[in-house]
């Protein structure tokens, strides 16, 4: 256990200490830290660019609807679906170009619209057809400063415009505006979710961290470069999507990185366990589950013959067998895992695991001496289309 709320269990395996010294060098002197900006961010008193008197008349709308592509809206939609049971209000998140459809209504909402560079292709078309059939909606932009689409529209429609600091790209910024002002009108307390100050001075959440890092280097320098996300927690599902885009998009350059691989379970006992048990041997897991204390209980009058060990038992606690059993038959086939347990669903708890993520990537991208940072080869596509769209 790294914090009250999330109960760890690290790849076992032998250390490399001399890694292992250069890590812990690096957090104790705090110099990583000051190389990267963004990193304020995840601390409490970061700056946002909006007041909360900017914002204080649109926490009145029961629905919102939440516009943007990657990482300008994966945060969001994390902390909406792992938080749903404290959110009141409906929210609707366009993610991709598809066939949603939108309805005409005269009730009001909010379109929050996010793009960091505000040229974003997806997020201005999806934007363009709820502008059609709602535009009676209160409009609030969250993008970079100086010219771009978005910026200039919203200033046409009037709409509240928000900075997206540009030194913060769209998968790091989660527990900045772009994540924290959805949560604002989601009804959470923003503050809560900032735990940088605590976790860094917090030895067990240290050691666990460089330990974790240690061990997936060692496992990419054996070959093994695909990571199998085995979630047993429904509600967690929108926060590996995030995870699997954090690691995806910082890491893979130069012909390193690692295959973020999201698995809903149990259902892929069904269908994809047999490869993770006796295919190659080029994978390493994360097993993530959470104590839920309002579970359904089965029926006990409608199990029957061996079935009957099923009585009294809550899908929470199956989930949580099924779980253990696999780790059980992992650890007897010598199959490298990880595990998480979260005690707590709140704030506090989606922070932490924010910031253990967004510290493991950079962390990982030093000793692979790359730039966690960029992506150069996604704009590639984005010109390609734009030139077809000519």
């Amino acid at each position: 256990m790294f914090t009250k709320n999330i109960k760890f269990q690290n790849f076992i395996g032998k250390k490399n200490l001399k890694i292992n010294n250069i890590l812990k060098k690096i957090v104790k002197d705090k110099s990583l830290f000051l190389k990267y900006p963004l990193l304020k961010s995840l601390n409490l008193n970061y700056q946002y660019s909006y007041k909360k008197k900017n914002i204080k008349s649109f926490k009145s709308y029961s629905k919102v609807n939440l516009i943007g592509m990657g990482g300008s809206i994966l945060g969001a939609e994390a902390i909406y679906n792992f938080l749903n049971h404290k959110v009141k209000k409906k929210f609707k998140f366009y993610n991709n170009l598809n066939y949603q459809k939108i309805l005409k209504t005269n009730e009001k909402s909010i379109n929050l619209v996010i793009s960091k560079s505000g040229n974003t292709l997806e997020t201005i078309s999806n934007f363009n057809l709820l502008l059609q059939k709602q535009n009676k909606n209160r409009n609030i932009i969250l993008c970079e400063n100086g010219k771009n689409f978005l910026r200039s529209l919203g200033k046409k429609l009037k709409a509240e415009i928000f900075e997206h600091k540009n030194y913060i790209g769209g998968r790091y910024s989660v527990l900045s505006e772009a994540g924290m002002l959805p949560a604002e009108l989601m009804g959470l307390n923003e503050k809560k979710f900032k735990r940088l100050n605590y976790l860094i001075n917090n030895k067990y959440f240290i050691n666990s961290l460089i330990e974790n890092v240690v061990s997936i280097i060692n496992y990419i320098n054996k070959g093994k470069t695909n990571l199998v996300i085995l979630n047993y927690d429904e509600k967690s599902e929108s926060l590996f999507h995030w995870y699997q885009q954090l690691l995806a998009e910082s890491l893979g350059k130069n012909k390193k990185g690692i295959f973020p691989i999201v698995s809903s379970m149990p259902k892929d006992n069904h269908s994809l366990l047999q490869l993770y048990l006796d295919g190659p041997k080029n994978n390493f897991y994360t097993l993530f589950s959470s104590e839920e204390k309002k579970s359904q209980k089965l029926n006990n009058n409608y199990l029957i013959d061996n079935y009957s060990i099923l009585k009294n038992k809550s899908i929470n606690k199956i989930l949580k067998l099924q779980k253990k059993a696999t780790e059980n038959v992992f650890r007897r086939e010598k199959i490298p895992f990880r595990s998480f347990e979260i005690i707590n669903r709140s704030e506090e708890t989606l922070g932490e695991l924010f910031c253990f993520f967004i510290l493991e990537t950079i962390l990982l991208a030093y000793l692979l001496k790359i730039n966690p940072f960029d992506q150069p080869k996604v704009e590639l596509i984005k010109n390609e289309t734009r030139k077809i769209l000519i």
